[in-house]
């Protein structure tokens, strides 16, 4: 009704004035970071789980130009926190495997609140091994389409009417490679064949939870 579409355009206005960029997004579980960091998260236990090295998985993720790779970034999340996510978002998951998470929040392996959880920390800083396998780009890709897709998905499902504030949300609050412009953009810049084309193949090779969503075909 005109009274909570008054308070609604306040409330942009508000977050506006102190300089802060409002997201107007649907209110359902994990809204925009969660839902896109969640699959991405989950592709890097799948990672994991298949004999990548954590750090080869981090490394991945930041020769892409993310700040800090999924496996920390869960550590500093909270394990708990992310299987909580997880589990809220599970029918958006498909054949999402929460063990890794369940295993670790059960041993109160945590991450870095409590010292210890995929990696040990140390005054704050996780502790990495110095030789590892250098990443390739399949895993980089897997890492990326996961959560570019995901992007995708809010818009189709009408979590955000806008794909410009699709990119700026989760660039400025899930971190995503600032200098790409967004998971749209970067999509865009890639080429959309070419995203449908690679998630084909990871659908393919590792299953449904790589299905490009129907989005996509709007942009060709």
């Amino acid at each position: 009704d005109s009274t909570n579409t008054k308070h609604f355009e306040d409330a942009i206005a508000f977050v506006r004035h102190i300089g802060k960029l409002p997201l107007p997004c649907r209110s359902i579980p994990g809204f925009v970071v969660n839902r896109v960091l969640a699959p991405y998260m989950l592709e890097a236990l799948y990672a994991y789980q298949e004999g990548y090295q954590l750090e080869t998985i981090d490394e991945a993720a930041i020769q892409f130009g993310m700040p800090t790779g999924p496996i920390e970034l869960a550590d500093r999340v909270g394990l708990d926190i992310a299987l909580n996510v997880t589990q809220i978002l599970s029918e958006k998951l498909p054949n999402s495997n929460l063990d890794l998470l369940l295993d670790k929040v059960k041993t109160g392996d945590l991450g870095s609140k409590t010292g210890k959880g995929f990696y040990t920390f140390v005054r704050g800083r996780p502790k990495k091994k110095k030789q590892y396998a250098k990443p390739g780009i399949e895993l980089q890709d897997r890492l990326v389409l996961a959560l570019v897709n995901e992007a995708m998905a809010c818009f189709e499902d009408g979590v955000v009417e806008d794909l410009d504030l699709i990119d700026a949300g989760i660039v400025f609050g899930a971190g995503f490679a600032p200098f790409r412009g967004g998971p749209i953009q970067y999509a865009r810049e890639r080429g959309i064949k070419s995203v449908i084309d690679h998630l084909k193949l990871f659908e393919e090779k590792l299953g449904i939870r790589f299905k490009p969503n129907e989005g996509w075909q709007k942009l060709l």
